[in-house]
């Protein structure tokens, strides 16, 4: 079974290439095993269908190099944070094995992502207790937690408690936003406009890892929430 050193999951496809789609292709470049875990299809979206977006998906894995992604197909927009949406979270983490979790904003517009955020924590915690008992392929699963779990920032300008640099992979994280097309800019597109569908939100793919990165003295950044104190070995750890 392959194990992952960070999983991304996202409430719906592109959450995560979007949040912290620079950071995965940066830890890909770096020898990293990364896989996607989409919650739900994003069937309520505004623009496009849940077949489309499927497709969308498999193309944006290809161009971050992502080694697995999947999709739990969870009920967009009503989903909750309860022990069957929990089991099923916890079973992924338990056959991937991952030691880092990165998922929702803690606060969004969306309120997917809110309560997606809250509900893969609650896995993560969940997944480590050895009576909670689940099976994948009839096999019984061992326990595992995620040594961290982190926040990326979605829609709000949330004030990040760290910032990653991401010079060199931010055309990347844009190329695999881009991947899904229905969803973004194109202006001959005659799908009903929504929040994202306009060229200032292309745009601000670029401007706001540019900020953040102007903020730590690179050329571009994304940035993370924590709900526990982020530790390292010593000073010279920081950049």
């Amino acid at each position: 079974m392959l194990k992952l050193d960070i999983l991304a999951i996202g409430a719906h496809p592109d959450d995560v290439e979007l949040g912290c789609g620079a950071t995965i292709a940066k830890e890909i470049s770096l020898g990293k095993k990364v896989g996607i875990l989409d919650l739900t299809r994003g069937e309520l979206g505004t623009r496009g269908s849940a077949d489309i977006r499927d497709v969308e998906a498999q193309e944006a894995a290809k161009i971050l190099g992502v080694s697995i992604r999947e999709n739990l197909a969870f009920a967009d927009g009503f989903f909750m944070n309860d022990k069957y949406h929990q089991m099923e979270i916890v079973k992924i983490l338990r056959k991937y094995r991952p030691e880092i979790v990165l998922c929702n904003a803690i606060e969004d517009r969306h309120i997917d992502h809110s309560r997606g955020s809250k509900l893969v924590t609650d896995a993560c915690f969940l997944s480590g207790l050895r009576k909670v008992e689940t099976t994948y392929d009839k096999d019984h699963q061992e326990v595992w937690r995620p040594k961290q779990v982190y926040h990326y920032i979605q829609w709000q300008n949330l004030e990040p408690d760290f910032v990653v640099s991401v010079e060199g992979f931010i055309d990347r994280k844009i190329e695999a936003v881009k991947a899904y097309s229905s969803q973004f800019y194109d202006p001959k597109s005659r799908e009903p406009i929504s929040p994202i569908s306009s060229k200032n939100f292309i745009e601000s793919v670029s401007y706001r890892a540019q900020d953040l990165g102007r903020l730590i003295g690179v050329e571009f950044a994304e940035g993370f929430n924590v709900e526990r104190y982020v530790a390292v070995e010593s000073l010279d750890n920081l950049i």
